[in-house]
């Protein structure tokens, strides 16, 4: 019976122990914008991106090279804001719902990228949007296509 009781004991202790532990981290939803103060475009793609539900916090800067140094983008990559998102840099008017799907895939990179500003990304909407592609890139120099994006939907 003693044995019958410890057994018991261990398992509900077991089980308050697990019944306590943390759940599943919370993807990353805060976000940290590097940009001009003066540049329109990022304000837009700012609004976009709390729209889509990440808490932005921004800090205009005169200085975008070095943050961009700072964060690992590679300049081939440049834009006009780079933003840190947890241990990840999101370079440029990258789209709301591709920097949801990277977060939350956690792939082993540095980071993405919508090089340049094309028209038709988030922030630089316009006539004639065209598609683009959002590249991963690594601190080694490597870079895939994450995803493609065509801003004229389905046509």
């Amino acid at each position: 019976m003693k044995k019958l009781a410890a057994a018991a004991l261990v398992l509900g202790g077991t089980l308050l122990v697990v019944s306590f532990r943390s759940p599943d981290p919370e993807p990353v939803t805060a976000i940290h914008v590097y940009k001009s103060p003066d540049c329109e475009c990022c304000a837009r793609w700012v609004t976009h991106m709390e729209a889509a539900g990440f808490e932005v916090t921004v800090r205009d800067t005169t200085d975008l090279a070095a943050v961009k140094r700072r964060t690992g983008v590679p300049l081939a990559l440049w834009s006009c804001h780079t933003t840190v998102a947890g241990d990840y840099v999101i370079e440029g008017h990258v789209p709301a719902r591709v920097v949801g799907r990277f977060l939350e895939k956690k792939p082993q990179v540095a980071g993405i990228s919508v090089p340049g500003m094309p028209i038709g990304s988030p922030g630089m909407e316009g006539p004639n949007p065209q598609p683009y592609d959002v590249i991963a890139f690594d601190g080694k120099g490597n870079r895939t296509v994450f995803e493609q994006v065509d801003p004229r939907g389905s046509r």
